[in-house]
């Protein structure tokens, strides 16, 4: 066992604890109050991301609810490095973002492109001039909703042309002010909110906001509940007639893969549909690396999304390499004994929440056989590698329905992507059942 294996389960057990994350907002909160700072909300817009679109809509619902200042700012789409497969990632948000418009009543259609350049560069120029006269909430969804429109011919609304005009230097300026300190404060994507340290996505995070400015304190007289609260549709999801086979696309390395593992298999027994195990290499073990910056938010989210979900997780054990590589030669073999559901939730709850070191025959161990498998047919197992095809076939297949990241369903011909979506996965079931 190295002294990183050793380490690593006790400091991120400490790191990412429910308990260290309210330490830090607690002081955050401290330091607000010493320096007379009012609540200050950073926003920071893409003007071509539609999942800013919608946020854009949110807002001034939100800031009617809270007193806090809103601070936004226009920004450049991520770097390279941090959206690998761009086109599909473009692609799949337009379409990502159509379904969340519908499920909470905004507004929102995918044109099946993405706007023309000359008419983002004019959003562009309007939202930075509404930024500079302090009415950025008041214009930024008038504007999304003429730049994302079907009618390509639709000329700006009226509202936009009472703004004063700014030119293309203050335009480059402000945007590459808004990318250093989105970069400064530790983030890559648009869409995203920061309060007092903490980073926030689009609409899908903004529950874990109101929450905490709600234990603040900053609601207005009359505020209740939340504008979009956390429904993975469990509790409502019900047996179906014939319902569709859910394609589990998964990575024993994804975070996010971890916390979804055990709802998608009840959503499956609540609804008797079938779940297929398709599980991937991660990026990493196929040449491309995820930026350190990305790393460390999406397990700090996995986090809070985890603890609103009860599931358990924080004390990792980072099964990069040859752990996956054991781990995902043995669901063949639990499979074989109708054990597959169970080995992955046994493995993933072993090095996302225990800290088991799945590298070694002790730490796999444990695994195997707390899933309700014997190890004496382990050592063989883990011989053969026919598992390296069906991974390769299996990430052939979730490139080919238009998406790359981890985890995805896939339902008949209609896929989804993420943890936080399985009340689309549930909508899909109910609609393709017969």
């Amino acid at each position: 066992m190295s002294l990183k294996t050793l380490l690593m389960p006790m400091i991120t057990q400490q790191r990412f604890a429910r308990s260290t994350l309210l330490a830090k907002r607690a002081k955050a909160e401290k330091l607000r109050l010493a320096s007379g700072r009012p609540h200050q909300l950073h926003y920071f817009h893409q003007i071509d991301d539609p999942y800013s679109h919608l946020v854009a809509q949110a807002l001034p619902r939100f800031l009617a609810r809270y007193n806090i200042e809103l601070l936004p700012h226009v920004v450049s789409p991520p770097p390279d490095s941090a959206a690998p497969e761009r086109d599909k990632l473009v692609a799949y948000s337009r379409f990502d973002a159509a379904l969340l418009a519908k499920h909470h009543g905004l507004n929102f259609t995918d044109p099946g492109k993405q706007p023309e350049a000359d008419r983002v560069q004019q959003a562009t120029h309007t939202l930075v001039g509404a930024i500079g006269m302090g009415q950025f909430a008041e214009y930024a969804a008038l504007v999304g909703q003429w730049l994302w429109a079907w009618d390509e011919t639709q000329i700006p609304p009226e509202q936009i042309n009472a703004l004063k005009p700014v030119s293309s230097q203050d335009v480059q300026n402000h945007i590459a002010q808004s990318d250093d300190l989105r970069e400064k404060l530790g983030h890559y994507l648009g869409g995203m909110l920061y309060y007092e340290g903490e980073w926030y996505w689009g609409i899908d995070r903004l529950y874990h906001l109101e929450q905490r400015l709600q234990e603040l304190g900053a609601q207005r007289t009359g505020v209740f509940g939340l504008l979009f609260p956390a429904d993975d549709g469990l509790a409502t999801a019900k047996p179906l007639d014939n319902p569709p086979e859910i394609d589990f696309f998964f990575s024993f390395r994804s975070p996010y893969s971890a916390i979804v593992a055990s709802r998608i298999f009840e959503l499956g027994q609540r609804t008797g549909a079938k779940v297929n195990l398709r599980f991937v290499l991660p990026m990493v073990m196929r040449g491309l690396p995820v930026p350190k910056v990305k790393r460390e938010y999406i397990v700090y989210d996995t986090a809070r999304e985890a603890h609103v979900r009860g599931v358990p997780f924080g004390r990792l054990n980072d099964p990069v390499g040859k752990p996956i590589e054991r781990g995902l030669a043995l669901i063949p073999f639990a499979e074989q004994h109708s054990k597959g559901q169970e080995f992955v939730l046994s493995f993933m709850q072993g090095v996302w929440a225990e800290g088991i070191d799945a590298g070694s025959d002790k730490g796999l161990r444990k695994i195997v056989e707390r899933a309700g498998l014997r190890w004496e047919g382990v050592p063989v197992a883990l011989q053969h590698e026919a598992w390296r095809e069906r991974a390769a076939a299996n990430r052939e297949e979730l490139f080919a329905a238009g998406l790359w990241g981890v985890p995805s369903f896939k339902l008949g011909n209609q896929v989804v992507w993420g943890q936080d979506r399985l009340w689309a996965v549930r909508n899909a079931l109910c609609t393709q059942s017969v």
